[in-house]
């Protein structure tokens, strides 16, 4: 694939009517592989918005890296004339994800019957805290709760056994990934079919099969052979080994591997005791391994272990703060991090795409910049067949909203930023959470 050629979603229509974390990040890895996707917002608009330290009112930090490449339409789904905007947006659409509940949907009818009625290409796909069919079905869900329901809060146990989330939105973002790949296999589907279909994405089930994958241990079988878990996982050694000067994250996995290892420590003989010499033997005497590691790793600098481990093929790696990221030599010359300049946020720093479709990894530059509230809505309803007349009458009623046109004297720019941080550094202001 040269880069002349098209992205290999271009042409594909999204509409995205979500908020927040999981079905946001689905419709912006589809915007980044070339969907024109259409965010549909209430008047008041994502809630996302509105989190974090932001330059303009609207345009939060979390909002602009889940957003890049959409174009928002502000439309209040409660009246007429706003719901006949979205009902003919989705007619001409191929996708259509969302995050309602589905009491929430039912009620302004956005349902798969209906809008596959209308659509009959349609992709549906809903994203559910619980699938349908359960007593849990119409319960609120966010990722703490998903976090908990799935085990993957009692796994990350900490303090003696006290549940602990991930400090991530790991169920969100989980859900997003896997979003993105139902959508992209029901869009095959149709190719062959010629029909849309329904599709649902809960995150209970979904990230309860994350979890079981290799902590199921031995209530894959029926009956049990023995404990749920992983010991590698459980192993209260296992985490990054403190070293002379620091922290490193290193997996020593292979034979081969641990018989490098134990060379390096000045401890051959180990790689024939029984409790070493399989992975099935390692894996029951984990901690005993791990104890022994985090014994030797506090003898030597991280340059100098680092430099043992690439001899050894062993893999390993400093422990990176997030602000380490944007200096990280591999992330610099893969050009993972691109400068663009928001026509209304003023300079931003975002991450490309990690995945390169064969014309290279579709970076921030290329996409449509993050929206503000309503930039399109006119824009959309024009593509849509409205008159000027309709869409004048729309926005008089509140069923339109349209972003102000902000006065661009205001907007920020690189140095008035750098000047800004540097005033809160001096008045000992940190950025809010």
């Amino acid at each position: 694939m040269t880069r002349d050629e098209p992205s290999p979603l271009a042409g594909l229509r999204v509409v995205d009517l979500s908020t927040t974390f999981m079905a946001p990040y689905c419709a912006m890895i589809l915007a980044q592989w070339g969907a024109d996707v259409v965010k549909v917002e209430a008047p008041q608009g994502d809630v996302l918005r509105y989190v974090g330290d932001a330059r303009v009112p609207g345009m939060g930090p979390i909002f602009l890296n889940a957003n890049r490449g959409k174009r928002s339409v502000a439309v209040d789904l409660k009246d007429g004339g706003g719901m006949d905007v979205f009902t003919r947006l989705v007619e001409s659409a191929d996708v259509l994800v969302h995050n309602l509940r589905p009491r929430a949907a039912a009620k302004l009818g956005i349902t798969p019957d209906r809008l596959l009625a209308a659509n009959a290409r349609l992709v549906y796909c809903a994203f559910r805290g619980f699938g349908s069919g359960g007593p849990y079905a119409d319960r609120p869900a966010y990722d703490d709760v998903i976090q908990g329901a799935s085990g993957m809060a009692s796994v990350q146990a900490v303090d003696g056994g006290r549940p602990a989330y991930w400090r991530s939105a790991a169920a969100d973002k989980t859900m997003g990934i896997l979003g993105a790949a139902s959508v992209l296999a029901a869009v095959h589907g149709r190719s062959v079919t010629g029909r849309g279909r329904a599709i649902e994405v809960p995150m209970f089930e979904s990230m309860a099969s994350f979890m079981l994958l290799e902590q199921q241990g031995g209530w894959v079988f029926d009956p049990p052979s023995g404990p749920t878990g992983y010991p590698r996982t459980e192993s209260p050694y296992r985490k990054p080994f403190r070293t002379k000067d620091g922290y490193l994250a290193v997996m020593v996995y292979t034979d081969q591997q641990w018989r490098s290892f134990f060379a390096a420590i000045g401890e051959p003989a180990l790689a024939d005791d029984p409790r070493y010499r399989t992975i099935g033997t390692r894996t029951i005497h984990i901690d005993a391994l791990y104890s022994l590691m985090d014994d030797h790793l506090t003898r030597r600098t991280t340059a100098e272990w680092q430099d043992v481990f690439e001899r050894a093929d062993i893999a390993s790696s400093k422990v990176n703060a997030i602000e380490d990221l944007f200096e990280d030599e591999h992330l610099v010359a893969t050009n993972f991090f691109e400068s663009v300049d928001h026509p209304f946020v003023g300079p931003l720093r975002m991450a490309r795409s990690p995945v390169d479709m064969g014309d290279g990894r579709p970076g921030p530059a290329t996409l449509r910049h993050p929206p503000r509230l309503g930039e399109h809505s006119t824009e959309v309803a024009r593509e849509l067949g409205y008159t000027d007349a309709a869409i004048t009458d729309l926005l008089g009623r509140g069923a339109l909203v349209e972003a102000a046109d902000p006065d661009h004297s205001d907007r920020p720019t690189a140095r008035s930023t750098a000047r800004t941080e540097a005033a809160r550094t001096e008045e000992g202001h940190a950025p809010r959470e």
